[in-house]
C-alpha cells in the first residue's frame, strides 16, 4: 500500500507547489529590503511560519484516504456556516470590511477555508446524484448549496470571495451532467440581471469597475492602486530592476503590495522573465490538477480536483490581470505567494487534498476491479 501510494503520488503537483509558495517568499522579503526592513522581517518570518504549516497540513491529508471527507461533508458545510455568521457578530473589521475572526494570538479568514469546505460539501454532492444530475432539480439544490455562503460573503461585503464560490459552483456543475440549455438561461438570466445588482454595490466597487475601463480617470484616488501596479509590471523590462531595486516597491508607491498588488511587486524586481515562470508555474499546476480530475476514476476525487482546480485558475486570473488594469481590483490574493497566514493554509490544505486523489487512484482502481 505504501509503495502504490509513493508511485501514485504526483511529485509535478507537489514540486510546482513548492516552487511558487518559495518565489513568493522570496518577493515578499525583497518588497522592503530597504523600505522598512525590520517590519519585513516579521511579515516574511510569519509567513514563513504559515508556509511552514501550510505544508505540514499538505503533506498530512496527502496522506490520509479523501474519500473519508465525503461522509464529513454536511458536518464541514454546516461549520462553514455558522463561521460565516459568526463574523457578522464578533469579526474584526479592517478597511471597510468585516471579514476576520481573532482566537488568541491568530486572527483568520472564515471565508477562504469556506471555499475549500464548498469544495468537499458540492463534490460530495454531485458523486451521489451524478447519474441523475441532468434533472432540474438537483441544479436547484447545488443552487441552494450555493446560496447561503454567497449571500454571507458578499454581506462582509467581499465581491471577490463571492465571484470565487460562484465559479467554483459553475464549474463544478458543468462538470456534471447538468443540461447545458439550463446553464445558459442561467448564465442569461444572470447577464439581464447585472444592471440591477450594480445599483446595489458600494461606491466604492461602483467605482473600482469604472477605473477597469479607464484608470485615467481618478489616478489619485481610486484609480491609484491600478496605475502604481501598472508603472511596477512596465518598469521591470525583460530582466527586472533586482530583489532590493524598484522604486514602486522601495519607495511604497504601490499599495498593499503584499497581498493585491504582489505581482506587481514580483514583475518590477524580476522583469517580464520573472512573471512568465510565474504564469508557466501556475500553469503546470491548474493543468496537472485537472488532468488528475479528467483521469480519476473515483467521481469525488474528480470533482475536487475540478473544484480546486477552478478556486486557483479563477485567483490567478483575477489577481494579476488586476495588476495589469485589465481586471477590477477586487481584493482576491496570488495563491501561494500573497501574504496571509489563512489562505495560505487553505490553498496548500488543499493541494493536500488534490495529491491525495492522486495518491489514492491504485487503490480506487483495485476496488474498482473488485466490484465489477
Amino acid at each position: 500500500m505504501a509503495q502504490s501510494g509513493l508511485k501514485q503520488f504526483d511529485w509535478i503537483i507537489l514540486v510546482t507547489t513548492a516552487l511558487i509558495a518559495i518565489l513568493g517568499l522570496l518577493v515578499l522579503y525583497s518588497s522592503g529590503i530597504k523600505a522598512a526592513e525590520v517590519q519585513n522581517q516579521i511579515d516574511t518570518t510569519r509567513q514563513l511560519f504559515y508556509t511552514g504549516i501550510g505544508f505540514i497540513v499538505l503533506l498530512v491529508l496527502s496522506r490520509l484516504d479523501y474519500r473519508s471527507l465525503k461522509s464529513y461533508a454536511i458536518p464541514l458545510y454546516s461549520v462553514m456556516l455558522v463561521s460565516l455568521i459568526a463574523v457578522e457578530i464578533v469579526g474584526k473589521s479592517a478597511l471597510g470590511a468585516q471579514r476576520w475572526i481573532t482566537v488568541g494570538f491568530f486572527q483568520f479568514q472564515p471565508s477562504e477555508f469556506s471555499k475549500l469546505i464548498f469544495i468537499i460539501a458540492l463534490a460530495a454532492f454531485y458523486a451521489r446524484i451524478h447519474d441523475r444530475s441532468h434533472q432540474l432539480r438537483y441544479l436547484v439544490v447545488s443552487v441552494l448549496f450555493l446560496l447561503p455562503p454567497l449571500i454571507l460573503v458578499i454581506g462582509q461585503p467581499d465581491l471577490g470571495t463571492g465571484l470565487v464560490f460562484l465559479v467554483i459552483w459553475a464549474t463544478m456543475t458543468l462538470a456534471s451532467r447538468v443540461k447545458r440549455r439550463y446553464m445558459v438561461a442561467g448564465a442569461g438570466i444572470g447577464l439581464i440581471t447585472l444592471p440591477i445588482a450594480y445599483q446595489f454595490l458600494a461606491t466604492y466597487q461602483k467605482n473600482r469597475i469604472l477605473v477597469l475601463f479607464n484608470p485615467q480617470a481618478d489616478k489619485l484616488g481610486t484609480g491609484y492602486n491600478v496605475t502604481q501596479a501598472i508603472i511596477a509590471v512596465g518598469s521591470g523590462g525583460w530582466f527586472g530592476r533586482g530583489l532590493s531595486a524598484g522604486s514602486q516597491s522601495q519607495l511604497n508607491f504601490l499599495p498593499s503590495q503584499h497581498t493585491d498588488f504582489i505581482f506587481a511587486v514580483l514583475a518590477e524586481k524580476l522583469g517580464f522573465l520573472g512573471g512568465a515562470l510565474t504564469i508557466i508555474l501556475y500553469s503546470v499546476l491548474i493543468v496537472r490538477i485537472f488532468f488528475l480530475a479528467s483521469k480519476s476514476v473515483d467521481r469525488f476525487g474528480s470533482y475536487l480536483c475540478i473544484g480546486v482546480g477552478s478556486m486557483l485558475l479563477f485567483h490567478v486570473l483575477i489577481n494579476i490581470g488586476m495588476n495589469m488594469g485589465i481586471m477590477p481590483v477586487t481584493g482576491i490574493p496570488l495563491p501561494m505567494i500573497s501574504a496571509g497566514g489563512t489562505s495560505m493554509i487553505i490553498n496548500l490544505a488543499a493541494i493536500g487534498i488534490v495529491l491525495s486523489v492522486s495518491a489514492h487512484q491504485d487503490t480506487n482502481r483495485r476496488l474498482g476491479d473488485d466490484l465489477s
